[in-house]
C-alpha cells in the first residue's frame, strides 16, 4: 500500500505509514471494491461519475436516485446494492459498539480556549455545524482560522488533515491566512497549500463542486469541508415567495444529499456559515428580533447551530443555539478580529504546548 500524508509537528503533512493508513481507511470501503463482488467496472464507473466513491456512500442514496444515474438499470442497481450490503455491516449495532465507533470522531480546535471548552473540545468531524450571525459577527474568520487549526497533529488538537473551501460570496482571504499560521507556528505556503479553495457562483455550481470533492477526498486526507455562506445563492437563484417552494426542495436534496453524506463517508467536519434574516413574528419586547435563514430545512439539516454576535470592543459571543450533546451556554470571550485574535491563538496555542 502506497504512503499517505500526515502532519508533523511543525504543521505539514508528511508520509504515514502503511500501518496507519489502514486504520484510517477502516472508516470506508472504497467502491472499486465491487468488482470484486461482481460488478462491472464500467458500472462502478457510472456511479463516481455520479460522484460515489464509497460503498458506504452508496448505501446514503436511494435506489431511486440511483436508477436515476444515466446506464444504471433498476436490476443492475439491485445487483449493485447486494454487492455493498455484502463488503458492509449496514444493520443494526450495540450501544457499546456505537461508542466505538465515536471514537473515530475529531475534534479541531478553533484558536480560541473558551470557544473549545464551550463545544466540547472544538468542531467535530461526522457532523454538519453552522454557525449564523451578522455581518462581522466572526463566521468567516473562524472559518479562516479552522482552515490552519484543522492542518495541526490530532494531539495539539487539530485535524491532521487538508481543507476544502467552497466560497459563495467571494470573502476567502489567502493573505488572512498567513498571520494565523504564522502564530500556530507553521509553514505558511505549506498550509495555503493544503487549502483547496473554489468559488461557487450558482447553486448548481456549488452542487457541481462538491461532486467532484467525493473524488478528492476518497485519495486524499480531508478533514474539513467549510461552505461560506450556505444560503446565499439559494437566496439569489430563487428569489420571491413564488419560488420558495422549490428553494426548500433543492437546498434539502443539498443539504441531505451531499453534505451529510460527506461528514459521515469521509469522517470529515463541515463547517457552514449562514446569514440571518429578520423576524416579523419575533415579538415585541425582543429588542433585535432575528433569525438564521433557511428555514426549518437547514435547522434539522445542521447538527450543531452556533449564533455570532458581536460584543464589547473587538469581542465575539458564540451561544450554543442547537445541539444534541452539548448544555446551553455561551463563550463570552470569543474574538476573531485583528491582534484580539492573534492572541487568542498565542495563548491557545501555548496553554496546548504545555499538555504535551
Amino acid at each position: 500500500m502506497a504512503p499517505s500524508r500526515h502532519a508533523d509537528e511543525g504543521g505539514q503533512l508528511q508520509l504515514m505509514d502503511a500501518d496507519r493508513v489502514e486504520d484510517e481507511e477502516e472508516c470506508f470501503e472504497s467502491i472499486d471494491k465491487l468488482i470484486s463482488q461482481g460488478i462491472n467496472a464500467g458500472d462502478v464507473k457510472k456511479l463516481q461519475d455520479a460522484g460515489i466513491y464509497t460503498c458506504n456512500g452508496l448505501m446514503m442514496h436511494t435506489k431511486k436516485n440511483l436508477t436515476g444515474i444515466k446506464g444504471l438499470s433498476e436490476a443492475k442497481v439491485d445487483k449493485i446494492c447486494e454487492a455493498a450490503e455484502k463488503l458492509l455491516n449496514q444493520g443494526f449495532m450495540t450501544g457499546t459498539d456505537l461508542l466505538l465507533k465515536r471514537k473515530s470522531v475529531v475534534r479541531i480546535t478553533t484558536g480560541s480556549q473558551a470557544l473549545d471548552e464551550l463545544l466540547g473540545g472544538g468542531i467535530e468531524t461526522l457532523c454538519i455545524t453552522e454557525a449564523f450571525g451578522e455581518f462581522r459577527s466572526g463566521k468567516t474568520q473562524l472559518a479562516h482560522t479552522l482552515c490552519v487549526s484543522t492542518q495541526l497533529p490530532i494531539h495539539m488538537h487539530g485535524g491532521n488533515g487538508k481543507v476544502a473551501y467552497i466560497d459563495t460570496e467571494g470573502t476567502f482571504r489567502p493573505e488572512s491566512i498567513v498571520p494565523i499560521a504564522e502564530k500556530f507556528g507553521m509553514d505558511v505556503n505549506a498550509v495555503l497549500d493544503n487549502i483547496i479553495y473554489a468559488r461557487a457562483y450558482t447553486y448548481e455550481h456549488q452542487y457541481n463542486l462538491l461532486l467532484g470533492l467525493a473524488a478528492m477526498m476518497a485519495e486524499e486526507p480531508f478533514r474539513l469541508l467549510i461552505v461560506d455562506s450556505v444560503i446565499a445563492l439559494f437566496r439569489v437563484d430563487f428569489s420571491g415567495r413564488g419560488e420558495l417552494a422549490e428553494r426548500q426542495i433543492f437546498s434539502s436534496i443539498h443539504l441531505d444529499g451531499s453534505w451529510h453524506l460527506i461528514a459521515e463517508e469521509f469522517n470529515v467536519a463541515v463547517y457552514i456559515t449562514n446569514q440571518v434574516i429578520a423576524d416579523p413574528g419575533g415579538g415585541m419586547f425582543i429588542t433585535d428580533p432575528k433569525k438564521p435563514a433557511g428555514g426549518h430545512v437547514l435547522a434539522h439539516a445542521a447538527t450543531i447551530r452556533l449564533m455570532l454576535r458581536k460584543g464589547k470592543g473587538e469581542q465575539r459571543v458564540c451561544k450554543i443555539f442547537d445541539a444534541p450533546n452539548l448544555p446551553e451556554g455561551e463563550a463570552i470571550s470569543f474574538c476573531f478580529d485583528g491582534p484580539c485574535l492573534l492572541l487568542v491563538l498565542t495563548i491557545t496555542l501555548l496553554s496546548q504546548l504545555a499538555k504535551i
